[in-house]
């Protein structure tokens, strides 16, 4: 079995794409095991190839936030405990970064973020009707920093395109990376869709975004301080477009 079909075989899709992630297998501490296995099914929205019902998901009527990729979930909590009248549905394929933020959302006992363990292509192509978020935020994603590996990178054209028939009229996506040769390709795959508008001239002033700020966590913290850059890019979607 090859790479692709691993990949297909671990999200239960018999659709290829190219991935933007490679299957390893971390660390994945006792207290993260604990969380997946008691918060998880709490907060759990399963795959399956069907709209979701976001209301009778989340028991309420609310503007909903997408975060694709969401890590160790630091900077996810921190924005649900800013924000509890947004929801935030954090999509995530990797254990151990599930089970810290199913253990950040218990200790917060916080009641506005939902997660999908699963692909975040066929997740938004499949789970997510069109204008349903009020926003994205897609927070360093993996560089693949090698020539060769670019294809995988996740803010590519087309997948953009769908993320923009996702945000309703108004709404936001908010794009970050450290790597330079990353945040230039994100700015011209973002520009160039016709459903996106710059609400900077180019980069926005890290890490402000006017509708839902991305705080900074320790790691980013550290290496400003190392002084490494960071770039954000924050969109809307048009109106009637």
């Amino acid at each position: 079995m090859n790479e692709a079909d691993e990949a297909a075989a671990a999200t239960g899709s018999g659709q290829r794409h190219i991935r933007s992630f490679a299957l390893r297998r971390g660390r994945v501490t006792a207290s993260q095991k604990r969380a997946y296995a008691e918060v998880l099914p709490r907060v759990a929205a399963p795959y399956a190839p069907a709209p979701l019902d976001l209301e009778a998901l989340f028991g309420r009527a609310a503007p909903r936030v997408l975060e694709i990729g969401f890590g160790m979930g630091e900077t996810t909590a921190a924005i649900a405990q800013a924000r509890p009248e947004v929801d935030f549905l954090g999509v995530e394929v990797y254990a151990a970064g599930i089970g810290a933020l199913c253990a950040r959302i218990d200790s917060g006992a916080l009641g506005n973020v939902r997660i999908v363990a699963h692909d975040a292509v066929e997740v938004v192509r499949e789970m997510l009707a069109p204008d349903s978020l009020a926003g994205v935020h897609v927070f360093f994603p993996d560089p693949w920093p090698k020539a060769r590996h670019h294809k995988r990178r996740l803010i590519r054209p087309e997948f953009v395109a769908l993320l923009a028939t996702r945000i309703a009229p108004g709404g936001y996506l908010h794009c970050a990376t450290d790597w330079q040769q990353y945040a230039a390709q994100m700015l011209a795959a973002l520009a160039a869709e016709p459903r996106l508008v710059n609400l900077h001239p180019d980069f926005a002033p890290a890490p402000r975004n006017p509708l839902c700020e991305r705080p900074t966590t320790k790691f980013h913290a550290r290496g400003a301080r190392l002084g490494h850059g960071v770039w954000d890019l924050v969109f809307a979607r048009r109106a009637g477009a």
